[in-house]
């Protein structure tokens, strides 16, 4: 049995990056008002290094949705797999060319699209989804922020997030 409701103790998980970030400063903080000059410095570094948590933390918490909608996300070695009730598919991050929010079906989806394939469909609230947060980082050029104001906005119906550079050599660019 345990002393937290489910829905605390979900809550609280869904901010454990922040929470941890608040911990890890305020050990800082107890070196550096504590002992004495010679553990202020780790002290200094451990404040620094919970500010970066709770900042990380924060854009993770805004990316996370409740992770009770169809199918599954699974993210391994470059590639990102969904598995839904009645669609599904593979998309490697390196060959992705666009990543959009699709909020014309509720809830939102994301839409990964690759060459030569269909289009994968992610509701953004599927379970595993938040794994979806660290391969977006990772594509070359994707703006955390704006897609953090895309997720949180409802206004359009289909957003481009993130697109590819095509990567034409020079001597065509000359001509």
């Amino acid at each position: 049995m345990s002393f937290l409701r489910p829905e605390a103790k979900a809550e609280l998980w869904r901010w454990r990056e922040v929470l941890g970030g608040i911990a890890v400063a305020l050990v800082g903080l107890w070196l550096v008002m504590g002992p004495g000059l010679l553990l202020a410095i780790p002290g200094y570094a451990l404040i620094l290094a919970g500010v970066v948590f709770v900042w990380i933390g924060g854009q993770r918490v805004r990316f996370r949705k409740t992770s009770l909608g169809a199918g599954a996300v699974q993210v391994d070695e470059g590639q990102i797999a969904y598995f839904g009730p009645l669609t599904g598919g593979v998309i490697a991050l390196r060959e992705m060319e666009r990543l959009s929010l699709e909020r014309g079906a509720y809830p939102a989806h994301w839409k990964l699209e690759q060459p030569g394939q269909n289009p994968v469909m992610i509701p953004v609230d599927a379970a595993g989804a938040d794994a979806l947060f660290d391969a977006f980082a990772a594509l070359p050029g994707l703006r955390t922020e704006r897609m953090l104001a895309e997720l949180a906005d409802d206004k359009t119906l289909s957003v481009v997030i993130w697109e590819r550079r095509s990567m034409r050599p020079v001597s065509t660019l000359l001509h």
